[in-house]
């Protein structure tokens, strides 16, 4: 499917001062989470080091491990020696410490945890070597092209490098699909060890953003001031990445800025057919017709001057001929903002009808000439 997004979008990658938008970091991206469309760009695929920001995807392994069953948010982690070694920020895990798996996932969302990362990484994949290893083969899966991690927890390490661009796809895959991450990337302030230890998020926009939904921030000498910032408003996620800001602050006034100019300049609209579309007759099959739905591009990101009032039209085949297979083009919903044709969506064969044989016909045959006699 094309539209006229697309292009506008092209567009806005072409320069990095948007309507206003100033981004003090070198490299900065904005995209929208339901539809992965970019919304600007600076400087998105310079690999740069990541710092903490490395974390969201040792969240995003411990999140699909969960799903799969491997453990639970119950499960009760030992510390090893290992992730007890860890320096930077941590909550100062002793070795053979217990912990939850809901825990260590609060301690690396809200204070950015290294040795809970690794205990994490540990626990999914046996050592952090292995982890790193499934760290690189899912960033490969998806695309992250300038990524190379060489620890879970973003602790400077030769060639550990990412950027803005890759941030963003690994954000994205967290967020959309593993959206209860929100419990811990959330909290403000909380407690851990039956509150004896404190933590207060290191991502001040969680408590000043309206909004704000995440997700992870990253500091070294080296990295300078990183961020992947998330935020929710009518119903739209935004996904805002800041690479090697000069300070905290300047971080978080990127990031703002960042989001501000996304929910002020665009809107999240699903589309539907307005009326049940008919089932449409099909020549030679096991079965008489075949219901059209609709296929993927139901969720359009417009501007917000073209998210008023949406017209749409649909178009059908009037029949179709067997064997149709399941997601067969049938037709076309398309979608208008006055003149201008905003979507184009796929009509598409819920379902498979298979063609009539000689044998499944003859009695069919035989039924009507009985009939008719």
């Amino acid at each position: 499917m094309k539209n006229v997004l697309a292009l506008a979008c092209g567009l806005v990658l072409l320069v990095t001062g948007v309507r206003g938008v100033e981004v003090s970091a070198p490299s900065a991206l904005l995209m929208e989470k339901e539809t992965g469309e970019i919304l600007f760009a600076k400087d998105e695929h310079t690999p740069r080091e990541p710092a903490s920001v490395t974390k969201i995807m040792t969240l995003l392994l411990t999140m699909e491990a969960i799903d799969s069953g491997q453990f639970t948010y119950d499960t009760l982690l030992t510390a090893s020696a290992h992730a007890c070694s860890m320096g930077g920020s941590q909550i100062w895990l002793k070795e053979n410490e217990q912990l939850s798996v809901g825990d260590m996932l609060k301690a690396v969302c809200v204070v950015s945890a290294n040795d809970c990362a690794v205990a994490l990484a540990e626990a999914v994949a046996g050592s952090e070597e292995a982890f790193v290893e499934r760290m690189n083969q899912r960033a490969a899966e998806l695309g992250m092209r300038d990524t190379t991690f060489r620890n879970a927890t973003g602790l400077p390490a030769a060639g550990h490098v990412t950027s803005a661009h890759d941030i963003a796809l690994m954000s994205r895959e967290l967020i959309l699909n593993h959206p209860d991450i929100r419990q811990y990337t959330t909290i403000w302030m909380d407690t851990l060890r039956e509150g004896t230890s404190q933590l207060v998020n290191t991502n001040r926009l969680v408590r000043f953003y309206d909004g704000a939904t995440g997700l992870k921030t990253g500091s070294t000498d080296s990295a300078l001031y990183c961020l992947s910032a998330t935020a929710e408003r009518e119903g739209m996620e935004l996904i805002a990445v800041v690479l090697k800001g000069a300070t905290s602050a300047k971080r978080f006034e990127d990031a703002q800025a960042l989001l501000n100019y996304g929910f002020a300049s665009y809107a999240l609209r699903r589309v539907a057919p307005e009326a049940p579309l008919p089932p449409l007759p099909v020549k030679l099959g096991l079965q008489a017709t075949v219901q059209p739905v609709l296929g993927e591009g139901g969720t359009l990101l417009l501007e917000r001057a073209k998210a008023g009032e949406l017209t749409q039209t649909v178009e059908l085949a009037e029949t179709v001929e067997a064997p149709v297979a399941l997601g067969t083009r049938l037709g076309t919903l398309t979608v208008a903002s006055g003149e201008e044709v905003v979507a184009e969506i796929p009509l598409l064969a819920g379902e498979e009808v298979p063609r009539i044989t000689y044998g499944q016909m003859l009695p069919r045959l035989l039924k009507t000439a009985f009939l008719a006699g």
